[in-house]
């Protein structure tokens, strides 16, 4: 199960540095996640001041 990023980004972008497969990019309002090429490491969620990644 691949995360998604909620109505809650803030569009920061700590959350795509994080991405060690680069699955993550800006989108036209929040960040978004490609699901075909997330590991579900964590690591975007992790370090998201507002918790917006959630596993899907």
């Amino acid at each position: 199960m691949a995360y998604i990023i909620t109505d809650d980004c803030i569009s920061c972008g700590a959350c795509a540095g994080e991405c060690p497969v680069s699955c993550i990019s800006a989108g036209d309002d929040k960040y978004v996640i490609d699901a075909d090429t997330c590991i579900e490491c964590g690591n975007c969620a992790n370090v998201c001041p507002v918790d917006a990644p959630k596993p899907e």
